[in-house]
This record gives C-alpha cells, structure tokens and sequence, in this order.
C-alpha cells in the first residue's frame, strides 16, 4: 500500500535518445497536468540532427515540465526527478541535479558498450558514485517487452513502446490520469491496431508496476492552481502564434497568405498555418527564404495580410525584402523565431541574438516596427498586435519569439472574441489627387495625417492605377524621383511613421514604491527575471522589475522609468544588445547580464545577479 504525499510543485525531466521518444512522453506528461488544473511551464531540449548517434552525449534528448497548484513562471531551475532511459542520458542531466533528488533509471540499457560510449569506466549504479541521489533501477526495456509478450510484434517495436511504460509509471507516481494519452494514442496509431494496442498494454503495464513494486511506496499529489476563470488549452508559443495571426486576419476581415521556407525552430508555424485553411489562410512552401517573403509580399500588393516565418539565418535572406517592403510602404508580418548562431549554429536551442538585425539589418535608412513576445501564451496576443501593427500603419513588422518560447508550452485561456482586439483596415476606393489636366487619378503615397501611413489600394481597382516599387518615389505621386530633397523627405517620413506608432507606457512593478534596482527585460526573459524577483523578494529585496514588448518604437516613458532607479540590471541571451541600445539612446548606464548557452536564465541565477547588484548599491560600488 503506498501512502499519498501533497506536494505543491515538482520539476521533472525525461531524458534518453532522440530515438525514444522523450518529446512525446513528455507532451502527453504535460497535457494530462494541464487536464488536472495545473499551472506550468515546459522546457523541450533536444539536438539538431534528425538521428543523432544513439547512446552518445550529443543525442541526448529531453523534456523538462514544471507543474505547481500556483503561478508557474519558468521550467524550473532544476529536476526534482529525471528519468534517464540510458547511461548518455544520465551524464548529460546529472550535473543539474540537486543532491537528494529522484533518478529512474532503464537498467537494460547499462551495458558495457553503452557505459563506454559515453565515458563511463564502472556502472555509475554500482560504484557508489550516485548515492547523493535517490536512485530506482527499473528494467524499463525488459519489462516492456515482457508485458507486449502476448503481441505479434518483433522485439524493436515492442522496445518502442518503453517510453509509454515510463509514462505509465510517472503517471501513477504523480497521480496524473490516463484517459488523455488513451485518446491521443488512439487517434495517432489509428491505422496501426497493432501498436495502439501495444503502446496501451505498456501505459497500463507501467502504471500497474507503480501500484504493485515495492520500490516506489509514495504518491504525490499537486492540487490545481488558481486560475481565472474560463477554458483553457495547453499551448506551444509557436501554435499561439498561428492562432494569433488567424485571428487577427479574421478581425481585420482579410485572407491571410503565408510564404515560409522551413526552418528550425520556426517550421511548426508553417505546420499549424497549413491546418488553417478553413478560417481564410493560404500557405505557400516557397522553395526558399526569398521566395517565401516575396510571395508574402505580393499578398501584400494584392491586399491580403502578408506573412513569413524564419530564424536567424533565414531573417538574414530576407533583408533585401523587407527593405523593399520598407520602401513600398505595405503591411507585412515577419515572424523569426531566433535561434543560436551565428549561420547555422544551435538550430534547436534558444538565443535572443537576432535583436540588432531585426533593428537595422537592412541596407540604408530602412526602419520597421519590431515587437517581442514574451511568454508561449503571449504569442497569440504578440501576433495580433504585429498585425494590428503592419495594417494600421502599413509597415513590416518584425516580431520577435525564440526557440525557449516557439516549442515551450503553458495553459493559455482561450479569449472571447470581444476580448480580441479590432484590427480596423481601410482600402482606398477613391482618386485622391487630380493631374496636371484636373483628371482624378490616385497618389499612392498621399498619406493619413496621424498615422503617417499612406493609401492602400487593392491592385485592379478602378481608377486607382499606381506604381510602387524599389526605386525612390516622389512624396505623394510616387513617380520615381532622384531629387535629394526628396529623398530627405522620404527617409524622415519612413522614419517618423515608425517613431510615431502609438504604443502603451512601460509598466512598472514596484511593489515597495521605492526601490533602487531596477531589472529589465524583454522577450522570452519574462519568466526568469519574474521568478527571479519573486525569490529575492521573498528574503526582504526591494527591486522592481519592468519588461518591453515594443522595441521599435520604444515606450515614450522609458526614459523616464529609466532614470528613476539607481541602478538598472537587464538580463539578455545574447552579448548585450538592448543594453547597448539604451545606453546610446538614453545615456543610462545600464548594467548588462548576459548568456548565451542555448538555455533560458533560471530563477535563482538571476537572483543571484539581483543580491548582488543590492548588495553593490548598499556599498556604493559596482559588483
């Protein structure tokens, strides 16, 4: 009989080979808590090779999922419990474990071969190395197969379906259900009656080994979190995306049409568009990144809402595009889902390094609106404000999420429609001028006076014949011109039309009202830096904490916000580029944290950071 523990959170981590399945086990892990009313948040992890060598270090794939019965902010800083499918796994993810925390390990999997591929001289479960930890040895591999002996399987596909046993076993521990992983299961190995059926058995067999072994004697149980109420989903920051963008083309009353050549980590928005062709969405594989945010841009001309998807290399082929979009003064959406580099890089792992190529990576004065979201759920709300954004003041919108955030997950409340903003767009269906003969013709860069934007006419409109294009146009006709006053003109023009899109004042949290230190932050750092300053507040700190979505206009009261604090800390995944922004802008001297490892910051790291600079301004010094 095992006894029942309440818990308030637990940080679990699956880990094996690509191979193994970890990803999903994880997923259906993370869907069942989320059915359960839990808050939180997941860390997928997993290399850039489609089959990385099996049994090595650089193959090791894994799932992270922090959930909690309150507010969840980050994937956690460390396991409380790591399921390690082989010897690979177990040295790749031991360094992050802290000393008393619970390790499974597949036992079948600890061969010599295994073992020395991967450094170890002696079994790491017999020399004694592990006893800092709570370690369960359990023959995941063999026990599986056991269980599927009744199954016309052969022995590989029965091995498979180790990683539902795991599930099964992580789920009885944690008292997590099993109806939502039987119905996916279902659905996914429809046409195979033979594996569903498999995989079934080895869920059931798991779950029943917890019941009945003696080396696992307690349950845990976390209660659900407070939440508002409504309907909530669990949900990827890049499927937010694709439902922000949908959502958005729906509000404005216009086809959305994706140009997107894949690329990691932003393919599963060019995946879930694809799905969406019912609500008005059309998705071209362009055969490249220049194709696809050309044919964006045609969409564009033609009077759709024209978007394209990429990461960091692909932002880079895009360039000249963008820039003609610049000059062509259209709407355009572009979504990069940064990733490391430089070129290729760490195409699975995360980085906020694209910030100054979103800002200026284009040739001449070529401004654009640059937005950066800042959880999974806030996807969905970025993508309609890029929207919003690009229609209202026809310009590209370069929207800004990263890897940590396109593949990580959290509850996301579904909004109703009154709660999503209108996206209000108006074509022109008039001549706006007259000729040199008094005829009504159409100026294509006649402009609205608050906006700066200039008339949008659907191309075959009557009456409404006008040529845009690369080459400098004339302010209003849009004839080409080579005059340099008009040029002047032009690049201020494109330049205040930006500068002058309306955005919300920064807010502050500053719950002590006189903090010194200020941490700031923008894009998929929110989490982090939010639980960063819970942790440090929780021991006495006074620090407020601020964070931009708007990075291209900035807040109109940044400046303010920032003078007002002794010192301000600004954590980035990258060498510092906003820091270095601000500095030159503001003429603050902000203080920079930065890191670049692929991973997001974890909380107590970055609370660290916090004590320090406190501890640097109670001394009068800088740490």
């Amino acid at each position: 009989m095992s006894t029942l523990k309440n818990i308030d959170s637990v940080v679990i981590r699956f880990a094996g080979d690509s191979g193994d399945g970890m990803q999903l086990t994880g997923d259906r892990f993370t869907s069942d808590s989320a059915v359960l009313g839990n808050d939180l948040s997941t860390l997928p992890n997993f290399p850039a090779e489609i089959r990385a060598p099996q049994g090595t270090l650089p193959g090791v794939s894994s799932f992270q999922v922090h959930f909690a019965d309150h507010s969840v902010l980050t994937p956690g800083d460390a396991p409380d419990v790591l399921v390690a499918m082989n010897p690979a796994a177990l040295k790749a993810n031991l360094g992050d474990l802290p000393r008393g925390a619970t390790i499974i390990v597949n036992t079948d999997e600890f061969t010599r071969r295994n073992l020395t591929k991967v450094g170890y001289a002696e079994s790491p479960l017999e020399d004694g190395s592990l006893e800092s930890w709570q370690v369960h040895p359990v023959p995941l591999t063999s026990i599986t197969v056991e269980a599927l002996a009744e199954f016309d399987l052969g022995r590989k596909d029965k091995e498979r379906a180790k990683n539902m046993f795991a599930l099964g076993l992580l789920s009885w521990m944690y008292t997590r259900p099993l109806d939502g992983t039987r119905a996916f299961l279902t659905t996914k190995f429809a046409r195979q009656p033979d594996v569903l059926e498999a995989n079934l058995a080895a869920l059931r067999a798991g779950h029943a080994y917890g019941e009945t072994t003696e080396a696992f004697s307690v349950q845990y149980a976390v209660a659900p979190a407070a939440m508002a109420a409504g309907t909530y989903r669990n949900i990827t920051g890049n499927v937010a995306t694709a439902y922000g963008l949908t959502a958005a083309a729906h509000r404005a009353g216009l086809p959305l049409v994706l140009g997107s050549y894949p690329i990691t980590p932003a393919s599963d928005l060019l995946h879930n568009l694809s799905k969406l062709k019912h609500f008005g969405v059309t998705t071209i594989q362009a055969e490249d990144e220049i194709a696809a945010i050309g044919s964006a841009l045609g969409a564009s001309f033609g009077g759709a809402i024209g978007v394209t998807t990429t990461s960091g290399p692909g932002l880079a082929l895009k360039s000249e595009t963008i820039g003609l979009a610049v000059s062509l003064e259209l709407p355009l959406v572009v979504v990069d889902v940064q990733r490391g580099g430089p070129s290729t890089g760490l195409p699975t792992k995360t980085e906020q390094a694209d910030l100054l190529q979103a800002m200026f990576g284009r040739n001449g004065e070529s401004p654009v609106a640059v937005i950066a979201a800042s959880s999974p759920s806030d996807c969905f709300d970025a993508a309609i404000d890029a929207v919003r954004i690009a229609t209202t003041y026809r310009t590209p919108v370069i929207l800004l999420t990263d890897g940590y955030l396109a593949n990580g997950s959290q509850p996301w409340r579904l909004p109703s429609l009154d709660e999503i903003p209108s996206v209000d767009v108006e074509f022109a269906t008039e001549p706006n001028a007259t000729d040199a003969k008094g005829k009504p013709v159409f100026h294509p860069y006649v402009r609205d006076e608050q906006t700066l934007a200039r008339a949008w006419a659907v191309p075959g409109t009557p009456g409404l014949e006008h040529r845009v294009g690369g080459i400098e146009k004339a302010d209003g006709s849009g004839e080409i011109s080579y005059d340099p006053a008009n040029h002047d003109t032009m690049v201020r023009l494109r330049q205040a039309k930006i500068d002058g899109i309306e955005v919300p004042d920064l807010e502050v949290d500053d719950p002590s009202g006189d903090a010194k230190l200020l941490v700031l932050g923008w894009g998929s750092t929110y989490g982090p830096i939010a639980a960063a300053t819970r942790l440090a507040r929780a021991t006495g700190a006074k620090v407020a904490r601020a964070h931009l979505r708007n990075l291209a206009p900035m807040p109109a009261n940044l400046g303010e916000v920032l003078r007002s604090y002794d010192r301000v800390v600004l954590p980035e995944m990258n060498l510092g580029q906003l820091a270095l922004l601000l500095r030159a802008e503001y003429l603050v001297d902000i203080h920079s944290h930065t890191a670049v490892r692929g991973l997001p910051f974890t909380a107590v790291e970055l609370a660290a950071v916090i004590n320090e600079h406190l501890e640097a301004l109670s001394e009068g010094s800088a740490p």
